[in-house]
C-alpha cells in the first residue's frame, strides 16, 4: 500500500474545501488562526512518516493534549485516578456544569473539560505545576522528536481569558472535594497544557506510541503499559470527539481526540497514528476538514479498529 500517495491523494481532493466550518472564536487567539490552513501527517512503526499540506506548522493542539496528560497522570497514579473522574461517554458538549451537578462533581470522562482539570490535577500531584508541565514537555519533546516544541504563550494567555467557565467547573469540583491541590494552580497548568503548539508531524510522531501498545517503536521508551495504552485508546474512541463521539466512530472507525484548535489525532492500533489539522469547526468542536480526511484515509487504506 503507498501510504504516501493516499495521504497526498486525500489532500488534494479535499483542498478546494479549505476555509469550512467555523474557527474557535470565543479563544481569542484562535480568531485569527488562518481557516484555509490544512495538513496531514500519518506515522508507521516502521518510522516513516508521510506528509501533505500544511503539516510542518505548529498549531495550538487544544483539548488533544488531554490524551498525554492522562498517560502522564494514569503512570503517577493507576487505576486511582478513576476514582475522580469517569470512564462513560458524556453525550453532552464539553464545557457542561449540568453534567457535573447531577454526577455530584465527578466528570464523565477524562476528555470532557471538567475530566481534563481533574487529570491535571492529578499530574501536578504535591509539585509545582512548572515542574509537571516540564514533565509533560519533555515527553512530547522526546517521542514527538522536536526539542523546539513549546507552549503558546499568546495561546495560554486567551485560554486564561476566555476561562470564565472552566474556572466555574473547576471551583464547582472543589466544593465536592474531588480536587487536591488549589484550583488557580490546576487551571494554570490546564490552561497551558491547552496552548501545546506541535504540527501534525509532531503530533502524529507522538502519538504513535498508542498504536503501539504503548511504546514508542523510534526511542523503544515505553510511555504506558500495553494494558493503559488499550484502555487510553477505548476512551479516545468512546470520548474523544465529545457528543460527537459515536459519528465519529461510525464514520471513520479509528480511535480519536479533537481539539477545537481543528486537530484530529487518530490510532490505529499496529498500522499508524494519523494527525489532521484544519480549523474550522463543525457545531460539535471537531474540524469538519480533518474528519473528512480521516473518512477519506479510512476508505482508502480499508483501515478499521473493528475489523
Amino acid at each position: 500500500m503507498d501510504l504516501a500517495a493516499i495521504i497526498h491523494e486525500t489532500w488534494a481532493e479535499l483542498a478546494a474545501r479549505r476555509g469550512a466550518g467555523q474557527v474557535a472564536d470565543y479563544i481569542p487567539a484562535l480568531a485569527r488562526v488562518d481557516p484555509t490552513k490544512f495538513g496531514i501527517a500519518l506515522a508507521t512503526p516502521d518510522g516513516q512518516t508521510h506528509c501533505a499540506g500544511d503539516a510542518a506548522e505548529p498549531f495550538s493542539i487544544q483539548s488533544i493534549s488531554k490524551v498525554f496528560v492522562l498517560a502522564l497522570a494514569l503512570d503517577r497514579h493507576g487505576p486511582k485516578l478513576f476514582e475522580r473522574v469517569g470512564r462513560e461517554p458524556s453525550g453532552d458538549p464539553f464545557n457542561s456544569i449540568v453534567q457535573l451537578e447531577r454526577d455530584h462533581g465527578i466528570p464523565r470522562n477524562p476528555f470532557i473539560n471538567a475530566g481534563a482539570i481533574v487529570t491535571t490535577d492529578h499530574l501536578i500531584d504535591d509539585r509545582p505545576v512548572d515542574e509537571a508541565i516540564a514533565e509533560l514537555l519533555a515527553l512530547l519533546r522526546t517521542i514527538a522528536r522536536d526539542d523546539t516544541i513549546m507552549i503558546d504563550g499568546e495561546v495560554a494567555m486567551s485560554e486564561s481569558t476566555a476561562g470564565d467557565r472552566n474556572r466555574s467547573l473547576a471551583y464547582f469540583m472543589a466544593s465536592f472535594d474531588v480536587l487536591n491541590n488549589a484550583v488557580p494552580d490546576i487551571l494554570n497548568g490546564y490552561f497551558r497544557q491547552c496552548a501545546l503548539a506541535l504540527s501534525c508531524r509532531n503530533l502524529a510522531e507522538a502519538g504513535l506510541f498508542l498504536a503501539c501498545d504503548g511504546t514508542d517503536p523510534v526511542t523503544g521508551q515505553t510511555v504506558v503499559s500495553s494494558e493503559r495504552c488499550r484502555r487510553i485508546n477505548a476512551l479516545m474512541l468512546t470520548c474523544g470527539h465529545y457528543d460527537n463521539s459515536g459519528q465519529f466512530a461510525y464514520e471513520v472507525g479509528f480511535c480519536g481526540k479533537s481539539g477545537v484548535g481543528g486537530g484530529i489525532l487518530a490510532v490505529v492500533p499496529n498500522r499508524a497514528s494519523i494527525a489532521v489539522w484544519s480549523p474550522g469547526l463543525g457545531d460539535a468542536g471537531t474540524s469538519l476538514l480533518g474528519s473528512a480526511a480521516l473518512r477519506l484515509i479510512a476508505e482508502k487504506t480499508g483501515w478499521s479498529i473493528f475489523g
